[in-house]
Parts: C-alpha cells; structure tokens; sequence
C-alpha cells in the first residue's frame, strides 16, 4: 500500500481530522447554567457593551478561519471546495498541533471575487483571523486585498506569503552556507503566480540584489504584453537589467533558482550556466522542476524541494501555525510585511551554526520550537510596527 492509499483508507476511518470539543464540564444543572441558560447573558451583555471582549470572553481570540473556493488545490488544480475540504481539514489540524491555535475550514461555493470577501467579511465576526487558502491567481490577491480592508482581524493568504517566508528563511542559511551576500545576489523565480509574486515581493524587502521572474511565456520585463495587475507591479520593482528571454536565459550567471511551477523543465545544462555555489530550490509538487540528484550532479550547491523524502524541506508548516500564533497573541490588526521578514529571520535563527550545512538550512517541520520562536518574533514586530492591540 502506497502513501496516497494508506491515506485514503485513514480518511475513511477518522471521516474527518478536526472535531469539537466542549471546554466547561456539563454534568450537573448548574454546570448549564453556568455555560448556558441564565448565566450566559452575562458575557452576552460584556460584549454588547465592549465589541473588543468578544475575543476574551469566547473562542473567538484563538479561532482562524481556513477559506478556500477549491480552485487551486495543491497540484490538483480546480477539484471545486468539497474536494479541497481535506486539505482544509489538515490545515486546520497542523494549526492545533504545531500552535494550539483552533481553526476551522470554511470551503465555499463561489469563484466570484465579491461573493467571496461578502461572504468572509459577514462571518467574520466568528474569527480572530483569516487564513486564505488554495485560491487560483490572479483572483487571490483581489481577494486578499479587499479583505484587508474590511476586516478588523488579521488576513493572510498562506500560498502566497507563508511559502514567501519559508522560502527566504531557507535563502538566508543557503546564502551563509555559500557565503554569499543577499544584496549582491541574482535570484531567479520560475512561475509568476501568487507565491512565486509574493516570493518576489518578500525577498525584494529583504534585501536581494537582483531578482528576475519567469513565466510560461518568458522572462517578465518592462513592455512585455499579456501580463495581468501583479505581473505588471512585478516587472516594474524588479528585473533591474530588464532582461528578455527564456528561462535558460535568466538562469545564466544566475545565484539562486526558486521554482513554484512544473516538473522537469530545468536542465542540468541551465544549473551549469549559474554562477558559483548555485542555490537551486526546485518546489513544484510532487515533481520538482529538477530532481535534487541531477542538480547536486549539474554543480548545485544547496538543493531544496517541497518533498519530505528529501533534504531541505521547503514546507508553510514552519510559518503559518506560528504567524497567526503570534498575531492572535497580540491581538494584531494586521499581518503586515515586517512581521513576515522577522519570521524569516526566526525560523533561519532556529539553525544554529554548529548545525548549518547543505543538506540542513532549515529546522525540521516537527521541530517544536518553531511556533514559539515565530510568534514571539511575529510579536515583537507587530508591536515595533504598531499593529499589536494588546
């Protein structure tokens, strides 16, 4: 039995991986009165009076939504929101199990950008915050956008920002390991979508020297046709050479590889044509653009992919649980880009130097101490930026 069949049969048996849970005992009538009739008019009344303390006085303050319309849903493209409902559901359990922090899956019925944030900003008033999920590109970032301006509680589309900051968590121990400089680098992004966009956008603000996109249609310059909103904002804050050409092209004299795209479309010839120390992160799943041992033999140095059956696993696991963790403790308005680079920076920081080498520039996805550190940083920022509430 492979992995895809074993898990299909566990998906029989626990018909469903999340459930609810009561907190207060009810075993006795006063055990209802107090979390029930006459005595739950009181916190009724509180948060009639005080808006604020529905966070304090229910689940509320430890409770994210997990939204999807099922339109890009892992590898599996467009299966509709019932379909993706199982990776909601694990969403929601890796929430609970790597932060504590109780999630639920909201799967909705409509591809319209105005259906979906009417809908979320209604129910809104259930969450601490908002995890937007598997949503296809371009209708994402209208999506999140429009959310953002909304809502009162924290929005945050972890296909875009959460792969944003592992990605570069994983970019600052490959750019130790090789004793390279971010600011002098080239980095190369293969797939113009929304993690390769908010990949871009993140490690422009960290800092890289040069970063150029690729899309099926080629490299992303100034002048090019075709290119939708975010495509367009990306080729005027990047590719400063304003290069032109295919994806060989831009990977020539190139630093860095990220790939979020299709399987086998990089060439041992194009890994070659880097620069020195090549740091190749190949992430379409479950096959990468390039096979960790074909690159290692093509010269490159560091090798990541989103797979666990290989070194170097660039998995959103190590950010979102932590993210929101810290961003619920704090009672934030907002996940804002100053909190997502200090996740970064934590979640590099959890490998120590003793421990850096390149086959480990990133802690271990069932590393304990990654929520925690993430949070705190994610707190720290929020306060330094002025978003936390509490």
């Amino acid at each position: 039995m492979d992995i895809r069949e074993e898990s299909l049969q566990k998906h029989y048996e626990w018909r469903g991986k999340i459930e609810v849970n009561a907190v207060p005992p009810l075993e006795t009538a006063h055990d209802l009165s107090l979390a029930y009739t006459p005595g739950v008019a009181q916190p009724c009344l509180e948060i009639n009076k005080d808006y604020q303390k529905s966070f304090d006085l229910t689940r509320r303050g430890n409770l994210v939504a997990v939204v999807t319309d099922g339109t890009a849903v892992l590898g599996l493209g467009d299966i509709g929101p019932e379909a993706g409902m199982p990776v909601m559901e694990g969403k929601c359990a890796l929430f609970k199990a790597f932060a504590d922090v109780d999630a639920f899956p909201i799967c909705v019925r409509s591809k319209s950008v105005e259906e979906i944030v009417r809908t979320v900003y209604l129910i809104s008033g259930s969450f601490g915050g908002i995890n937007l999920e598997d949503i296809a590109a371009p209708r994402c970032f209208e999506i999140e956008a429009k959310l953002k301006e909304i809502c009162d509680i924290p929005v945050f589309h972890d296909d875009q920002h959460g792969t944003a900051v592992v990605v570069a968590a994983a970019m600052l121990n490959a750019l130790k390991v090789t004793k390279k400089d971010i600011t002098k680098i080239r980095a190369v992004i293969n797939g113009a979508g929304s993690a390769g966009i908010a990949i871009g956008k993140h490690l422009l603000r960290m800092g890289v020297g040069d970063l150029v996109m690729v899309d099926q249609c080629g490299i992303i310059a100034k002048g090019v046709e075709g290119l939708n909103n975010a495509q367009q904002e990306m080729a005027k804050n990047s590719n400063k050479n304003n290069m032109t050409g295919t994806l060989a092209d831009a990977m020539s004299g190139a630093d860095v590889f990220i790939g979020v795209s299709a399987p086998n479309i990089v060439s041992e010839e194009m890994v070659r044509s880097m620069n020195l120390e090549p740091i190749v992160f190949a992430m379409a799943n479950p096959t990468p653009e390039i096979m960790p041992n074909v690159a290692k033999k093509a010269g490159a140095r560091v090798v990541g992919t989103g797979r666990s059956d290989f070194p170097n696993q660039i998995n959103n696991v190590l950010a979102f649980p932590g993210i929101f963790r810290g961003a619920l403790d704090c009672r934030a308005k907002e996940i804002n880009d100053e909190m997502n680079i200090a996740a970064s920076y934590a979640i590099a920081n959890l490998v120590t130097d003793d421990k850096l080498d390149f086959d480990y520039i990133l802690p271990d996805a069932l590393d304990k101490r990654i929520g925690s550190a993430v949070a705190q940083a994610v707190i720290e920022a929020a306060k330094k930026t002025g978003v936390a509430q509490k």
